[in-house]
């Protein structure tokens, strides 16, 4: 949103342009002025706004030339068509402006529902969890990139997943939706979470056929699978080359459930096979699992270190997994000085 104080710029112009040109010499012109004003008021108000700002120059020069000579002169009538050319162009670029303005808010548009489709919102509660998710694009504008994340409430329990693939644009949105349809299906379908994963190990080797150059080649999708079974105070986890969750306590003690056992990403099986083995941790009541992409954890300052959410989160105590979600992003952008080089999706699970 343009700031007041800019848009005030065009009508500043032509007020200093006519004190300018009423309390000088003849041989002095402020027509810089008021050929500067339409122009500055092109992008910044609306077509009406412009035609009266161009109005406004001409008249000011029109009423300039006539307190100075009393008619006007061959270089008055030259100062006249300048400044009204000038106008027409301003008109010309407003309405290219809004032409812009209209198909990058179409875009927009286009850009959150495909985030809507692809990675919905999931409901406050879920299999009696308290649930919270959160995407933030690093890209100014931008709704949806290559992390993902999704929650399934299943007969073995509210299973979820956070990811990373590898890669921007739509190849890499392609990869997410691939990922989470084929989680969705799995998690239903599957006993375990270890075969869970190997569900989307698969899914993700078929999607990769369809990968052309380095993304064929070098393609990979960190993630972190979590089950929570119904009635048990147990978290149940499985780590493909993610960064571990965290588990915040009602204490404001903090633990990162970390694996013993590392296992590969997604789309990473011809460099070695490791099985996948679930970790079993404890979930008590009133704690907050928060699994999140390394769009946290590798945010930097502006001396280039790297944001530590367990240092950050360590001795705080939040209500509910939304006011986490919004601290983080909050403190993030704070950080950063507003900006990020890599997308972030958080999700934040409480055990009432």
């Amino acid at each position: 949103m343009v700031g007041g104080s800019a848009r005030l710029l065009p009508i500043l112009l032509i007020v200093v342009g006519f004190v300018y040109d009423y309390f000088t010499p003849q041989q002095f012109t402020a027509s810089p002025l008021f050929a500067a004003a339409p122009l500055v008021a092109a992008p910044l108000y609306s077509l009406r706004g412009t035609i009266l700002t161009g109005t406004a120059s001409v008249l000011a020069v029109f009423v300039i030339h006539l307190r100075i000579g009393g008619a006007l002169h061959a270089d008055s009538l030259t100062e006249l068509a300048t400044v009204a050319t000038v106008v027409v162009l301003a008109v010309f670029i407003n309405v290219l402006v809004r032409r812009s303005n209209a198909r990058l808010a179409s875009q927009r548009e286009i850009a959150e529902a495909a985030q809507r489709a692809v990675l919905p919102e999931p409901a406050q509660r879920i299999g009696g969890f308290d649930i919270a998710a959160r995407y933030e694009a690093a890209q100014a504008d931008a709704s949806i990139g290559g992390d993902l994340y999704a929650v399934q409430d299943t007969p073995h329990g509210v299973r979820l997943v956070v990811g990373d693939v590898r890669g921007k644009g739509m190849g890499a949105v392609g990869a997410v939706a691939v990922l989470i349809g084929a989680f969705r299906e799995a998690a239903e379908q599957e006993t375990t979470l270890e075969a869970v994963a190997q569900r989307l190990e698969r899914a993700f080797a078929r999607e990769g056929i369809r990968r052309e150059g380095l993304e064929a080649s070098e393609g990979f999708t960190t993630a972190v699978l979590a089950e929570l079974p119904h009635g048990d105070g147990v978290v149940r986890i499985v780590t493909r080359g993610h960064p571990p969750p965290l588990l915040l306590g009602q204490d404001g003690t903090i633990r990162p459930l970390s694996p013993h056992d590392h296992a590969l990403p997604f789309g990473m099986g011809d460099l070695g096979t490791w099985p996948d083995r679930v970790e079993e941790s404890e979930f008590p009541s009133g704690a907050i699992l928060l699994l999140y992409t390394d769009g946290l954890s590798e945010a930097r300052d502006a001396r280039g270190e790297f944001f530590d959410p367990e240092a950050r989160l360590s001795g705080r105590v939040f209500a509910d997994p939304g006011t986490l979600l919004a601290t983080l992003a909050q403190e993030v952008r704070q950080y950063t000085g507003g900006g990020t080089t890599d997308d972030m999706a958080l999700l934040a699970v409480r055990r009432p």
